[in-house]
């Protein structure tokens, strides 16, 4: 199938400045996520940037780059605006891949936005859960499915809850558990309604943007891969880790 994947780039960043531009043997975060993504089939991508230093960072690469406006509220409203930009068909699938991701794996970018259709206008992903530690930790996202792989519901809690199981240990992960994985791929005519949704009061209370989706009756398909993500990068510690890959 046909996609677009469009990677949102802001430059701003609270835990690591400039983060899109970090070098990673050579190239930009940025440039590096996009060049994987590349690799996933998708007819084309573009970045959606705020700032002139990433679009010509982009320009430099080959890497097509579209400058937004600079308040948008999430990456999902500035993909949005760059889909709009592109003259996409409303049942065009747009994949967001976030431009901190330069090690995303293009199986799972392509296995998401297979997932899009008119009854499922957006698609995530997830993998199971393995450790106690990652299954407590509110970090780490989790997601429960119906009995067609669509979310039911994500939440930083623990969930499922072994009621049986946790009443006599607290170091079991329950059969099924899913972390989500922060990838999506929508519907263009979707995508371009998203912004004017109202807002979830559970979205607010979890910091999850995804949940407005489902509050509003929207059905989210989740794609449940066998492997680990690889690492994304939202500290230095993290960012010193990828560098040592690419070096």
């Amino acid at each position: 199938m046909r996609f677009t994947v469009i990677i949102p780039a802001r430059l701003a960043s609270t835990r690591l400045p400039n983060k899109p531009l970090a070098d990673l043997g050579g190239k930009p975060m940025v440039v590096r996520t996009a060049e994987r993504a590349l690799l996933s089939g998708a007819a084309q991508v573009v970045v959606a940037c705020d700032h002139m230093d990433i679009l010509h960072a982009c320009e430099q690469h080959g890497i097509k780059a579209y400058l937004t406006r600079e308040d948008h509220p999430s990456g999902t409203d500035r993909i949005a605006e760059v889909a709009k930009l592109l003259q996409l068909s409303d049942n065009a699938v747009v994949v967001n891949v976030q431009g901190d991701e330069p090690m995303i794996d293009p199986a799972l970018i392509a296995a998401t936005a297979a997932l899009v259709d008119s009854a499922t206008p957006m698609a995530t992903a997830a993998h199971g859960i393995a450790t106690a530690s990652d299954f407590f930790n509110p970090n780490v996202v989790k997601v429960v499915l119906d009995s067609r792989g669509r979310a039911l519901y994500f939440s930083r809690a623990a969930m499922p809850w072994a009621r049986d199981a946790f009443a006599r240990a607290k170091d079991v992960v329950p059969a099924g558990a899913l972390r989500h994985i922060g990838l999506y791929a929508y519907q263009n005519q979707f995508l371009q309604r998203y912004p004017n949704l109202p807002i979830s009061p559970l979205e607010q209370i979890e910091a999850l943007e995804q949940l407005r989706v489902l509050w509003n009756g929207i059905a989210i398909a989740v794609h449940v891969t066998e492997h680990s993500p690889a690492i994304g990068v939202d500290t230095p510690e993290d960012l010193q880790r990828v560098r040592q890959f690419f070096e």
